[in-house]
């Protein structure tokens, strides 16, 4: 017992270590000029403020949403920012074909994906289900099945250029206007937000959180968890689950 408590000690301050010195590595700007950028769901809200951090470090930036109008302004803003380039290709992710033919055209266009941002979300309300197949089909289909299409298309390319996949939760937008005006602290700016997201990226972060205050980051950071994956892993022949 005594030496299993001492294991545990060990592999739990091992964990501290990681998580402390890798959410100290720095983040430089220049780490995102002329890489080649994805975001969905930027016509709006966090979307729209990652594709402004982006152009303003140089990137070039494919954007994605259901209103060209409003992605075609961000697309000339991000130019006037700085970004190497910037397009726009309008859809729904309804749609799965246009899900995976947008990956391909932003492929070619830009010469390849470095790093693709999923942020598009359909919202919904919290209220007792009602009977609604069709919105709870519609929501799998937006929120979840998009997500794989996508991220599938874009492997080869992102395998190629040793990218990276970033999921924004579905609730960061909701969740700062929600507690705005509630809760008795300043709500995070939706830039501040889109920076930390692109920053966790950029430095391949397992997780973000983002708050003014250090106590949230620590206390959402769970090591037990990361403990229990490290002794799960050993089970597993995880060659059989990489396809060269």
């Amino acid at each position: 017992m005594a030496f299993m408590k001492n294991y545990l000690i060990l592999i739990l301050g091992f964990f501290l270590a990681y998580n402390y010195y890798s959410a100290n590595e720095e983040f430089r700007p220049g780490m995102l000029k002329g890489k080649k950028v994805i975001v969905t769901g930027a016509s709006k809200g966090i979307g729209k403020e990652m594709a402004y951090h982006l152009a303003k470090m140089g990137a070039h930036v494919m954007l994605t949403a259901r209103s060209e109008g409003a992605l075609r302004k961000i697309v000339s803003d991000c130019l006037e920012y700085g970004a190497a380039s910037a397009h726009y290709i309008a859809g729904t992710m309804e749609n799965m074909a246009f899900a995976e033919e947008f990956v391909a055209k932003a492929g070619k266009i830009m010469g390849g994906i470095d790093m693709l941002i999923l942020n598009h979300i359909i919202s919904s309300t919290v209220e007792p289900f009602a009977g609604d197949i069709r919105f709870v089909r519609k929501s799998i289909e937006i929120n979840y099945i998009s997500y794989v299409v996508l991220s599938v298309a874009a492997l080869p390319m992102l395998k190629q250029s040793n990218g990276s996949i970033v999921v924004v939760s579905s609730m960061a937008d909701t969740a700062m206007k929600a507690a705005s005006g509630v809760f008795n602290v300043e709500a995070a700016s939706k830039e501040d937000c889109a920076l930390e997201i692109i920053k966790g990226g950029a430095l391949r972060q397992e997780e973000v959180y983002y708050s003014k205050s250090a106590w949230t980051s620590l206390l959402l950071r769970n090591p037990g968890r990361h403990i229990m994956e490290f002794l799960s892993l050993g089970y597993y022949n995880l060659d059989k689950f990489i396809i060269n």
